[in-house]
């Protein structure tokens, strides 16, 4: 099939607004959920482990801590099924990859340094 086709319809099935958030950062996933007739919204938060893909295959992996086990759950990003991505907190980290979380216990599971705003002197003398 000819490339420009395949970006033609593919270009139809991008998320309208952008998701705006990096490895390391702790998000809110709202998914819709259906169930019999009945569809609502439910939210998965964890801190972002890995990005993987491009373009409509784009697929990021999240991971939190629930009950003492570790859960991971990897998303489509430009999916219908996923309504909208919070960003609660930003992180600051050095790799692509975080899987060396999931080697770790308790608090130090879900740390990530968080990001430092850099602020102007002006700003600093005010603070």
């Amino acid at each position: 099939m000819n490339q420009a086709i395949l970006d033609k319809i593919e270009s139809e099935q991008y998320r309208k607004t952008p998701a705006n958030f990096c490895v390391g950062d702790s998000v809110r996933v709202h998914t819709k959920v259906v169930e019999g007739d009945k569809e609502r919204i439910q939210i998965f938060s964890g801190v972002v482990i890995g990005r993987r893909g491009h373009g409509l295959n784009e697929m990021f992996t999240v991971r939190r801590i629930s009950y003492g086990e570790g859960v991971e759950r990897v998303f489509p990003l430009h999916s219908p099924r996923v309504e909208k991505v919070e960003v609660e907190r930003e992180g600051s980290v050095r790799r692509a990859k975080l899987t060396y979380l999931r080697k770790r216990l308790g608090k130090g599971a879900t740390l990530v340094k968080e990001k430092e705003t850099k602020l102007s002197p002006k700003a600093k003398a005010k603070a």
